[in-house]
């Protein structure tokens, strides 16, 4: 179940905020690309990586809480088969996450 166009997205305030820490993942992932050209110690690589894990999970977290906080509250003041298709939307991604 997906919003139109005219909808406002949940993150739509920190837009900005998202965007930015992303290009610092984007960074960071070019980082380790060029470590691993360079033939970088494994584990100085695995460090690196699970530091991107951790930012990803963190931007994941972040925009998962502003859609139960915007969507999923707006859908369970409406009620009925609306609230309970956001409440499945939000479980299955919630189940994604746990799963990665």
């Amino acid at each position: 179940m997906k919003p139109d166009e005219t909808t406002q997205h949940s993150y739509t305030d920190d837009k900005a905020a998202y965007l930015k820490r992303l290009r610092r993942v984007e960074g960071q992932v070019r980082g380790i690309a060029r470590m691993i050209e360079d033939d970088n110690y494994c584990i100085d690589i695995l460090t690196q990586v699970s530091a991107a894990t951790s930012a990803l999970e963190s931007v994941a977290l972040r925009l998962l809480e502003d859609h139960l906080r915007h969507c999923v509250v707006h859908a369970a003041a409406e009620g009925g088969a609306v609230a309970d298709a956001k409440v499945a939307e939000a479980t299955a991604a919630i189940k994604r996450l746990v799963r990665s």
